[in-house]
């Protein structure tokens, strides 16, 4: 397994609709469903995020360009996503380990 392998990438995915009421759940169901069906990620959805572990900054950017259109397909006529990337290359990762170490 090469280094570029056996990374784990995560990131932090929030995309919410504008100009369609307080209520953003029946949007935000509609790109969770388009998350959590990526073959090649995991996720822990939080109540203000989701965070993504995937092997490929490709992987990240294609399912959140993925989740993105899904909410004009939901009937959003504006969308805003924001997406962190963090990208160590020095040692192996999850989501869990960076939990574990804060605590």
């Amino acid at each position: 397994m090469t280094k570029e392998k056996s990374r784990k990438i995560i990131a932090e995915l929030v995309i919410a609709p504008f100009g369609v009421g307080t209520s953003l759940s029946k949007y935000v169901k509609e790109s969770v469903k388009v998350i959590d069906s990526f073959p090649r990620i995991r996720v822990q959805h939080t109540p203000m995020s989701s965070i993504i572990e995937a092997d490929s900054v490709d992987d990240i950017l294609q399912v959140t360009k993925e989740a993105h259109e899904k909410m004009f397909e939901a009937g959003a006529e504006r969308v805003s996503t924001l997406l962190r990337i963090d990208d160590r290359r020095d040692k192996k990762r999850s989501m869990e380990d960076k939990v574990k170490a804060i605590q």
